[in-house]
C-alpha cells in the first residue's frame, strides 16, 4: 500500500513525496487511518518505525480539512521529554506541512524565553513543548490552551522516567475535556498504563514491534574487559574498523566529557552531548556529526533520547545503562528505515549483573566478542597520551564547560553560556552508509 491510499489531501501527498518516501511503514499505515478516524490513540513503537510522520500527517490533515485554520490559539499540543526530540518533531510538522496553511511553534529550555513567546503571541496552530518550559508559559500567561484539540504524548515512557509525570497532569487539567489524545510509548509499563488508562477514551491499540525488542537488523555484541581499558578498545574499534560515525553512550556528564577528551588526545574527532551543555552546543554538536564533521558524539541517556540520526551505522555502550529497557532505546539509534547497523557493548566487571539483565529482557544472550590486540594510538605532539596519564596516575584537566558534579540530574544547562566546545581538531574519516527508505521522522 501506497500513502495515496490512506486518504491523505494532495498537499501532504507532494509533500511525503519531495521527501522521497513512497511507502508507509507499519506504524503509519495502522496510525494514520486511526488518527484520521479522530480516534484516541495508543501506540506501541520504538524509535526509527516512522512514528512521527504517523501522527504529524493525519494532523495537518485534520487541521486543514475544512480549507482553512479556524483559531489562532494552539489547537495541537505535543509533549515530548527532549529539547533534540522537540526540534525533530517541530521541523517533520513543518516540512509535512509546506503546502497547508499551519503554523509550527516549538517550546523548549535552555534557549531564549522570549522569542518564544513573541512566536505565541502571533498565533500558532501546533505546539511542540517539553513540559518545564511550556509550564513557564502558563505561569506566564504567554500561551492559551483552551482550545487544544488533540494531545499528543511523545515517547511517554520516557517523559515518565525523567520524572515528568506530575508536570504532565498539570498540562492535561488545563486543556479542554473534550480532545483526541495520542499516546506513543516504546514500552508498557505499569505506570504508562495507569497514565493512558486515565488519558485515552476507548483507544486503539496498536504495537508495531515485539514489546521491549530491539531493531532485528542490528548486529549485537559484548567485549568483557576491564574498566581502564574501555577507552583504548573504543579507540581501536572506531579507527581499525573504518567507522566514520559512531554514537557512544555513557552514564555520566562528567563521563561523556571526559571520554571526548579522550578521544580527541587520541586523534578521534570528537564532541559531547549532555544536559549541562547549552542548547546552541548540543545544536552544533548534533550538526557537526550529521555533517561528517566529527567521528564519534558521545552522549548521555538522556540527551540522546529522540536524536533523529539516519545512517547511523553503529552505537557503542561504552558503559552499560542500569535500566535494561534503555539499552533497547540506545540499540534504536541504528538499524533505522530497514538499515543494518552495529551495536557494541563494552563491559567491565562490575557490569556483568547489568549484562545478564538486559539478556533477561531480550529473552536471549548477547555474543561475546574476542578482544583485538589494540594497537596503541598515535600521541599528538606536545600532548602526553591518555594511556600515559592514567599509567602515571595524573588528573587529567577537565574539558571547558564540564559540570564537576557530574552525576546531577538531566536538566537544562545550569549556566547557558557554558557550551563544552572543544576544537575540532586530526583528519575526517571518509566512509558512508546507505539504507532503504520509508517515511521516518
Amino acid at each position: 500500500m501506497s500513502f495515496d491510499n490512506l486518504g491523505l489531501k494532495p498537499e501532504l501527498l507532494r509533500a511525503v513525496e519531495e521527501r522521497g518516501y513512497t511507502v508507509p511503514t507499519p506504524v503509519q499505515l495502522r496510525a494514520i487511518p486511526e488518527v484520521l478516524a479522530r480516534r484516541d490513540l495508543l501506540a506501541g513503537a520504538q524509535t526509527g518505525t516512522g512514528k512521527t510522520a504517523g501522527f504529524v500527517l493525519p494532523i495537518l490533515q485534520l487541521l486543514t480539512a475544512d480549507g482553512v485554520v479556524r483559531s489562532r490559539t494552539p489547537r495541537v499540543l505535543v509533549l515530548v521529554p527532549t529539547r533534540e526530540l522537540a526540534a525533530q518533531v517541530a521541523e517533520s510538522a513543518m516540512t509535512y506541512g509546506k503546502y497547508v496553511p499551519v503554523s509550527v511553534t516549538v517550546v523548549f529550555g535552555g534557549v531564549g524565553f522570549h522569542p518564544q513567546a513573541e512566536s505565541l503571541r502571533r498565533g500558532t496552530d501546533i505546539v511542540v513543548a517539553t513540559p518545564g518550559r511550556l509550564l513557564d508559559h502558563v505561569q506566564q500567561r504567554t500561551i492559551d490552551l483552551g482550545k487544544v484539540e488533540i494531545l499528543v504524548l511523545d515517547e511517554a515512557d520516557r517523559m515518565l522516567d525523567m520524572g515528568f509525570i506530575r508536570d504532565i497532569r498539570r498540562i492535561i487539567k488545563l486543556l479542554p475535556a473534550k480532545r483526541q489524545n495520542l499516546m506513543f510509548s516504546a514500552t508498557y509499563s505499569d505506570d504508562i498504563r495507569d497514565l493512558a488508562g486515565g488519558l485515552l477514551h476507548n483507544p486503539v491499540s496498536i504495537e508495531v514491534a515485539r514489546r521491549n525488542a530491539p531493531i532485528e537488523l542490528v548486529t549485537q555484541y559484548a567485549h568483557e574487559i576491564r574498566k581502564e581499558d574501555k577507552r583504548r578498545l573504543l579507540s581501536h574499534l572506531i579507527r581499525n574498523n573504518d567507522w566514520s560515525h559512531v554514537l557512544v553512550f555513557t552514564r555520566t556528564k562528567h563521563g561523556a566529557n571526559r571520554l571526548t577528551k579522550q578521544l580527541e588526545d587520541d586523534g578521534i574527532n570528537a564532541s559531547a552531548i549532555h544536559g549541562n551543555k547549552s542548547q546552541s552546543a548540543r545544536t552544533k554538536a548534533l550538526a557537526d556529526f550529521k555533517g561528517g564533521r566529527i567521528t564519534a558524539l558521545v552522549a548521555t541517556e538522556v540527551a540522546a533520547r529522540g536524536l533523529d540520526i539516519n545512517q547511523l551505522p553503529c552505537v557503542v555502550n561504552y558503559e552499560l545503562p542500569n535500566v535494561p529497557e534503555d539499552y533497547v532505546h540506545r540499540i534504536g539509534r541504528t538499524g533505522r528505515a530497514g538499515a543494518t547497523g552495529i551495536a557494541v557493548s563494552l563491559v567491565s566487571g562490575e557490569e556483568r549483573g547489568l549484562l545478564k539483565d538486559i539478556e533477561r529482557l531480550l529473552g536471549r544472550p548477547i555474543q561475546r566478542a574476542q578482544l583485538p590486540v589494540i594497537s596503541q594510538p598515535p600521541v599528538r605532539p606536545g600532548r602526553t597520551s591518555a594511556a600515559e596519564v592514567e599509567r602515571q596516575g595524573q588528573p587529567q584537566r577537565q574539558t571547558q564547560g564540564q559540570h564537576r558534579a557530574g552525576n546531577r540530574g538531566e536538566g537544562g544547562p545550569r549556566n547557558p553560556n557554558s557550551n563544552g566546545q572543544n576544537q575540532r581538531r586530526g583528519n575526517r574519516r571518509s566512509g558512508g552508509y546507505s539504507s532503504s527508505r520509508s517515511a521516518g521522522r
